[in-house]
């Protein structure tokens, strides 16, 4: 589906760009600034979401409202993303370079980040740069991940601690 056809289905509060690629059956709600990014099949986007350019989310995910996901995060299928869920891309934020001026494109380095397929990550968690989100963990909500979190991992506090790793469920 082109950003064109995008916006005539959901609506003018939906600032979608034109480089957007959306899969099919994309859900968005009101407010949603997407640029750049590309959104698979049947993911659902609460309100007050921001996707920007470079990041990639998958099928049949779940992004809550008030959620910034930027350039550098990559989210596999089926990852839940909680309410007011923050990510980070770079590791030393700085307003302006050396030289005093505001910072541009070339004077950062974006740091990746992956969310692997099916896990949750709770409603106003932080993710910082770097890390990669096993498959089927769990972010608990308000934590800082500040260091990768294994597979079928339950994660809290800040900084984000493992707490147990699930047995993995049948037929996954």
């Amino acid at each position: 589906m082109s950003a064109r056809d995008s916006l005539r289905d959901f609506g003018p509060t939906c600032r979608i760009a034109p480089d957007v690629q959306l899969g099919k059956g994309v859900r968005m709600h009101a407010f949603v600034n997407l640029y750049g990014c590309q959104v698979g099949d049947n993911t659902q986007i609460g309100t007050f979401v921001e996707i920007q350019k470079g990041a990639r989310i998958g099928k049949n995910c779940k992004i809550q409202s008030h959620t910034f996901i930027c350039e550098g995060v990559t989210i596999e299928d089926e990852v839940f993303i909680g309410h007011h869920v923050t990510f980070i891309n770079d590791l030393f934020p700085r307003a302006t370079n050396g030289q005093g001026q505001i910072k541009r494109d070339n004077d950062w380095k974006c740091i990746p980040t992956v969310v692997k397929r099916g896990a949750s990550i709770g409603s106003s968690a932080t993710i910082l740069c770097g890390v990669t989100i096993g498959e089927y963990a769990l972010v608990g909500a308000g934590s800082v991940v500040t260091k990768d979190v294994p597979p079928y991992a339950i994660v809290a506090g800040n900084p984000a601690r493992i707490l147990r790793i699930m047995d993995r469920p049948e037929g996954l």
